[in-house]
């Protein structure tokens, strides 16, 4: 929007924060597109084998479940549900404000406490899970599609751990983009796969580290044998010095060209203070990702990459349960 707005836009934010209705009929008409969207992540099984992973991998952990929710539990969703949501959790010391743009911080903080002020503190607070602990688990499923799709993975880091950093140079370097080590043994050198790549999720409690591969379900095992041959080098094999060098490039090359987006900033700026409870400078983020060293890459890889506690997922034509 136009900075000459930003007043405007405050103001229409904070009504809907604090004085939405929730109309019966919009209501059922959202949870009707909802349930179409679900319908279609089911259709797309890339996304469809990593629901299914966090869900073996996280247990009874709620980042089993999957963002968008079950058709089950929206179709359930009441009006009442909604009012009693908003009025429990959306309170000060849940709320953060996140802007970016050509206006001043102070202008934004007078904007928040005219349209923000009525907004109460809650006694209501949300739950602590206990962190998962990584184990062996392997499930196949089955739908009518015509190539096998893989994750396998296990337990990582929260947003919070001092290994972060190398975590994030470590998948870099495994799986992160063309010039990876997954992407040039699977795809380059054995042709095995057109996608293949690893991630790495950092939560507030706790994170995921997976490795994706979409082949055809006779090279799954081959696939997947290369992938965790990968694994062990990280563990045992420490990076060249120009490997090192060039994920460290990547990884900010990346985040510096992301900052052009306006939007990217703002997402930016609210993490921080979501996760760190402050801003954190670009600067400092620089200085992390420049100071990592060989050795903490290795340590990260020996911390994570025991493949006897992975848990694997498989969808396939001819899996063992039908999702159907």
């Amino acid at each position: 929007m136009l900075d000459e707005y930003v007043e405007k836009a405050v103001d229409v934010l904070s009504d809907i924060v604090q004085h939405s209705t929730f109309p019966e009929k919009e209501m059922e008409k959202e949870k009707t597109v909802i349930l179409e969207e679900i319908k279609r992540s089911e259709d797309d099984p890339d996304d469809l084998v990593q629901e299914y992973f966090e869900k073996h991998l996280f247990g009874n952990h709620p980042f089993a479940q999957p963002i968008i929710g079950t058709s089950e539990n929206v179709s359930s969703f009441t009006r009442d549900n909604l009012f009693d949501y908003t009025q429990k959790f959306y309170a000060t010391e849940n709320i953060i404000l996140a802007a970016a743009g050509n206006f001043k911080h102070e202008h934004l903080v007078e904007l928040a406490r005219k349209y923000f002020s009525q907004i109460k503190n809650s006694s209501e607070k949300f739950k602590v899970f206990q962190s998962v602990k990584p184990k062996k688990n392997s499930q196949e499923y089955s739908k009518p599609i015509q190539q096998a799709h893989l994750c396998t993975g296990t337990i990582a880091f929260s947003v919070h751990n001092k290994m972060r950093y190398p975590a994030l140079v470590m998948n870099s370097i495994l799986g992160d983009g063309m010039s990876s080590r997954l992407f040039q043994q699977i795809r380059e050198r054995h042709g095995l796969a057109y996608s293949v790549y690893s991630f790495i999720g950092l939560m507030n409690d706790t994170g995921s580290f997976g490795i994706y591969v979409g082949t055809d379900k006779k090279s799954m095992p081959k696939a997947l044998e290369l992938s965790y041959n990968e694994l062990e080098k990280m563990k045992t094999k420490p990076l060249t010095k120009p490997e090192l060098q060039r994920a460290k490039a990547q990884l900010k090359g990346s985040m510096l060209m992301s900052l052009e987006s306006t939007s990217n900033r703002m997402m930016r700026l609210g993490n921080s203070e979501l996760y760190y409870g402050e801003y954190t400078p670009l600067e400092s983020i620089v200085t992390s990702i420049d100071s990592v060293t060989t050795e903490q890459v290795l340590t990260v890889s020996k911390q994570l990459f025991d493949v006897e506690k992975f848990t694997t997922v498989i969808l396939s034509p001819n899996g063992k349960e039908n999702l159907n």
